[in-house]
């Protein structure tokens, strides 16, 4: 039987809980090695998951909790370790196979991290190539590192795109669910809280992913993370609204074909199919029967009450640093938002603020100035809050 060696970067996650289940379930057919597992506070879970997998070394990101992990770990022979130097440490050891699961751009060091080694990396993280996608891919050529994505969206392109006919491809369409808050008025919106934005009515996520859906900011990073996946211009990356996410994203040919992945709304899918890349896993999800899908509706999205899709399009045309700064804005507002500092409609307003008033002279596109600008647009943020 086959050894996989595999590291799970954001092991404690919603991607990172379902990558453990699928490897679960796979290992009847292939052995695996863990070598690394990573998380951020939930330092409990992160410890049973090193126990039962037996992984070489478990890291949690919070420096303040390294003695909980470690106490956890004792006896164990599982090496423990905290802080951003151990993460992208861990990240370097080699591995055939890393989930790339950190949220947000805490993840862009750790995963060009594993890119150096030349893993093949299943990347869950859309802040990579949203902030730093020209450099990233670069870094992946270099390496002969395979990117396999595993957003749903991106993952569901992945199995349709023909590449050999790349000529003939017109247009790729993501689909989005819309949100909780699909259907509300502005009004509405304006009153929304954290719980409620965090109640996603298809998809079982973390609050932060679940939030940017109910502001279609998840869909404005996909856009852009799309266009550097794909190497497609922005005018060929359209969204439609998909309440039912069964359809999970389209690709559109010259003759007028459409083809499209469909399935379950369940991540152990696009997980699964990365995991056993290029041939296909037995994946335990709930299979579609077409009898009972009595519908499927699509929509347009609504760029007034979601101006993300506006500022995503405007950021690809932008190019540069401008998905850097979409993205530190939209996080540090999110941030802002869950813990009540500002209304629901404050983040987008924040995010285009932000984007408008940035000062993108003298901005060579490097890591230092991806990090630079990530600083500058957060910072921005807070000013106008403190301004307000």
């Amino acid at each position: 039987m086959p050894v996989t060696s595999i590291s799970v970067l954001g092991s404690t996650g919603s991607i990172g809980t379902n990558t453990l289940d699928v490897i679960r379930h796979f290992q009847a057919e292939r052995e695996f090695e863990v070598v690394a597992l990573t998380g951020m506070n939930n330092t409990e879970l992160l410890a049973r998951q090193a126990i039962e997998f037996n992984a070489q070394i478990a890291v949690t990101a919070n420096e303040s909790h390294y003695s909980a992990l470690k106490s956890a770990l004792a006896g164990t022979g599982i090496e423990a370790a905290a802080g951003q130097n151990a993460l992208v440490e861990a990240a370097t050891r080699h591995a055939d196979w890393v989930m790339a699961g950190i949220v947000g751009i805490a993840g862009l060091e750790p995963t060009r991290a594993a890119i150096r080694n030349g893993s093949t990396i299943a990347l869950a993280n859309k802040e990579c190539l949203v902030c730093a996608g020209e450099l990233f891919l670069a870094e992946c050529r270099r390496s002969g590192t395979e990117l396999l994505p595993v957003d749903s969206e991106h993952n569901a392109i992945f199995q349709v795109f023909e590449e050999r006919n790349r000529s003939g491809i017109e247009r790729i369409i993501l689909t989005a669910s819309g949100g909780p808050f699909r259907t509300w008025s502005t009004d509405q919106m304006a009153g929304a809280t954290p719980k409620s934005a965090a109640s996603h009515p298809n998809w079982d996520m973390g609050i932060k992913i679940s939030i940017d859906s109910a502001t279609m900011f998840n869909k404005a990073l996909e856009m852009i993370e799309a266009r550097h996946l794909f190497a497609m211009p922005p005018d060929a990356i359209e969204v439609v609204v998909h309440p039912q996410s069964v359809i999970h994203s389209m690709v559109g040919y010259q003759d007028g074909s459409v083809l499209a992945q469909l399935g379950s709304p369940d991540m152990r899918t696009a997980i699964g199919y990365a995991l056993a890349w290029p041939v296909r896993g037995h994946v335990p999800v709930e299979r579609l029967d077409f009898t009972k899908l009595s519908r499927l509706d699509f929509e347009t999205p609504d760029e007034k009450r979601f101006p993300a899709i506006r500022l995503a399009r405007n950021a690809m045309q932008a190019g540069g640093l401008a998905g850097t700064v979409l993205n530190g804005a939209k996080e540090a507002a999110l941030e802002a938002f869950i813990g009540g500092q500002i209304g629901f409609l404050d983040i987008a307003s924040l995010v285009e603020r932000t984007l408008d008033d940035f000062d993108y002279t003298n901005s060579e596109l490097s890591i230092e100035a991806v990090q630079d600008a990530d600083r500058r647009s957060r910072s921005m943020v807070h000013q106008t809050m403190a301004a307000a």
